[in-house]
């Protein structure tokens, strides 16, 4: 029988050499977790992670029970490459890693639309391109029967590299080329990326073509979406712990909101801010039991992810999709963030406590079992 007490549970952040010197739980953006977790009889400090002393982190990861890891895809211009291997390493050592880089693989990339389009949450017209030529072709012929669509790079985060594209004025009839190659490059398409302060732009398809190349390098893709024309209704991020619900953030005013009706299309509203609430939120309810009895134990199956693999906090993010037949509202798969969510609802913090302990325990218990000595 494992004891809980005293499980060394570690807060991974990324950070330099200075930050390093300087954190504490107390300055540290997350310090209700350190907090929760400590009353809960774990041993809890704050760990800094750059990759120029990757080799002294892994050294104190070896020696926790436990690490939460908060580390966007993007980071100071660096990827999660190198991390990620150090935490594949960890964790092989029988350290807990939440979220584990191979989970993260499957659930927090962009390609995860693609698997789950056939789902209830996903969206049939959804594509997936692995070269500048695939996406050339087929969104010069969705340009030209006017289709706006969203491009999303594979991984990402704040925007980064997803995009809105539509046609900046239909051809005569809208009418499709049947030949994409016949599809002239100087189409003129109407952009607006994602990340916070964007404007539209117009410009040639070519050159949208050519800002696009560099996230096909190293196995890189895009996935293409049809646009989600109730966008505007605002959007829905579900915050959950493992499989269970921990509560909602809604924001009535998001990246990629037209125009108001009637002004010109420059006149882009500002992104709302996001209002945090329980899991008990009336509102959502519906999505609530749709998510925790359908789609999540849908998501498992289809990517081989056991309960206990699940994040200890991941959100999914929802814009409406078409009212069904009676009325009801339908939910469109946005996205899914699990590398580094952050900030999220008071109501999941002790979740998020509870989630790392029971985890930290059948690690450690499992740890035990496979001991030579057994100890």
């Amino acid at each position: 029988m494992t004891n809980d007490i005293g499980f060394k549970v570690a807060i991974l952040t990324p950070g330099d050499a200075e930050d390093r010197k300087t954190a504490t739980s107390e300055n540290s953006r997350f310090l209700p977790v350190f907090q929760a977790l400590a009353g809960l009889g774990m041993q809890v400090a704050p760990v800094i992670y750059h990759d120029d002393f990757s080799d002294t982190v892994r050294t104190e990861l070896m020696q926790a029970d436990g690490v939460l890891v908060w580390v966007n895809p993007i980071e100071g211009g660096r990827d999660r490459s190198k991390l990620d291997a150090l935490l594949r390493d960890v964790a092989a050592s029988g350290v807990y890693v939440s979220t584990h880089p191979d989970v993260i693989l499957k659930l927090g990339t962009k390609e995860v639309l693609v698997q789950t389009r056939h789902m209830g949450w996903g969206v049939s017209d959804t594509q997936q391109h692995m070269s500048i030529d695939q996406l050339r072709q087929t969104i010069a012929s969705q340009m030209v029967v006017g289709k706006a669509r969203v491009l999303k790079q594979y991984r990402g985060n704040g925007g980064n590299g997803v995009w809105k594209i539509e046609p900046a004025a239909l051809s005569p009839g809208g009418t499709n080329h049947q030949d994409a190659s016949t599809v002239p490059a100087d189409i003129p398409v109407r952009v607006r990326h994602a990340k916070r302060g964007s404007v539209n732009e117009t410009m040639p398809l070519s050159e949208f073509l050519a800002r696009c190349e560099p996230y096909f390098d190293r196995n890189g893709r895009i996935i293409n979406q049809a646009y989600q024309a109730r966008l505007p209704e605002g959007m829905v991020r579900c915050y959950l712990v493992h499989d269970k619900l921990a509560g909602f953030g809604h924001q009535a005013i998001n990246a990629l909101c037209p125009a108001p009706p009637g002004a010109p299309p420059d006149a882009i509203p500002a992104t709302s801010p996001r209002l945090y609430h329980p899991p008990s939120l009336p509102l959502f309810q519906a999505i609530k039991r749709k998510l925790e009895t359908e789609w999540v134990p849908a998501l498992q199956r289809l990517l081989n992810i056991n309960t206990a693999s699940l994040p200890v906090i991941w959100d999914c993010d929802f814009l409406l999709g078409p009212k069904d037949e009676t009325g009801e509202d339908t939910y469109v798969l946005c996205e899914i963030n699990v590398s580094c969510v952050s900030p999220f609802p008071d109501s999941a913090i002790d979740m998020i406590a509870n989630a790392t302990r029971e985890s930290v325990r059948e690690s450690k218990c499992l740890r035990s079992r496979q001991s030579p000595s057994g100890t």
